[in-house]
């Protein structure tokens, strides 16, 4: 194949993906109408005669998801989940597909449209392995609606040309780098996606449909704090290490006091200040929820909103695909 069509095939595979995550998220949404049917299905006890035996004993009990419209949900839900797996693989597809379109090949990280559509990716994976290990499906709906609503908002808004690398990414750092900042941000975002879930679910009395079907607010605060711990020492890995060596091989300095770097140390203080909290003072529930999503907003802000609102930062790379300072300019101005 050439070029071209490795590109149309990486826009095709886009677009493929996005209908398979729609379809995914119509799924969720039939289990999630289907849940509330099931909750308010009860059987109540018919007023009995005088002289006359017990009530049923099927009185006041749910349906089982095994019978009547529980099985549905349970239909509705694998159906949702397989149509997610078939999406993310779409999903991969098309991130092989926009390397293999540069000239010449390359990794699919060279604007912020191959960003987005790589941590989009992430999200996805990491939830796919939520599920296998952590039993996470009921997450489902809210994942898929994100990814697809930043997946179609990358396509249709921030769509650049396939060009080669700008001199200042062209390293074998890039690689490291960005892998490891596309990997904190999935689990950062599914970790924000759990903190929103609990302060949700704390407010309603009583649960019922999907948030009846959200774990207790211990095990939500539980597993939101387990991929936060998973993702900061990869987000250290990705600022503290790589990022400054890379600047250094770049532009000649390990710090330049860019916007993006300043934010990533300020999201990086903000997510080092949860776990400190939650390991010493074991300052847990609805205040760590919500310094978590405080720490998202900063990561989310460093990656869309300063590609907009700065014109000083030198990694301007990252909003389109045009060339940078030259590495021998930049480090004489850091």
């Amino acid at each position: 194949m050439t070029d071209a069509q490795w590109e149309v095939f990486s826009y095709e595979a886009v677009i493929a993906a996005g209908v398979l995550y729609f379809l995914a998220m119509l799924a969720y949404l039939v289990e999630w109408a289907a849940l509330r049917r099931v909750a308010s299905d009860e059987v109540v006890a018919e007023p009995v005669a005088v002289g006359a035996g017990s009530a049923p004993a099927d009185a006041g009990r749910t349906p089982s998801l095994e019978e009547g419209p529980g099985r549905r949900v349970a239909m509705a839900g694998r159906l949702g989940l397989v149509l997610t797996g078939f999406a993310t693989a779409v999903h991969l597809a098309a991130l092989v597909g926009r390397g293999l379109a540069a000239d010449p090949n390359r990794v699919p990280w060279g604007n912020m449209y191959e960003f987005t559509i790589s941590g989009t990716f992430m999200v996805a994976l990491i939830f796919l392995v939520g599920v296998k290990l952590r039993g996470v499906g009921w997450m489902g709906p809210i994942v898929v609606t994100f990814v697809l609503v930043a997946l179609m908002a990358a396509f249709l808004g921030l769509d650049d040309a396939v060009l080669p690398l700008p001199d200042a990414l062209n390293s074998p750092w890039l690689v490291i780098h960005v892998v490891a900042a596309v990997i904190s941000t999935g689990a950062f975002t599914i970790g924000g996606i759990l903190s929103i879930l609990y302060l949700v679910k704390a407010r309603a009395h009583p649960s019922r449909g999907y948030l009846a079907r959200i774990p207790s607010l211990d095990r939500l605060d539980r597993l939101s704090y387990q991929m936060h711990a998973f993702g900061f020492p990869v987000w250290t890995f990705a600022v503290l290490i790589t990022g400054p060596i890379w600047a250094h091989q770049a532009w000649g300095a390990y710090w330049n006091w860019d916007p993006k770097e300043v934010w990533a140390f300020i999201t990086w203080v903000l997510y080092a200040a949860y776990l400190h909290a939650r390991a010493t003072a074991g300052w847990r529930g609805k205040g760590a929820a919500w310094l978590a999503l405080a720490a998202l907003a900063t990561l989310w802000f460093n990656f869309i909103g300063i590609n907009f609102f700065s014109t000083a930062s030198q990694h301007s790379y990252a909003g389109e695909a045009v060339p940078v300072v030259a590495p021998a300019e930049a480090g004489s101005t850091a």
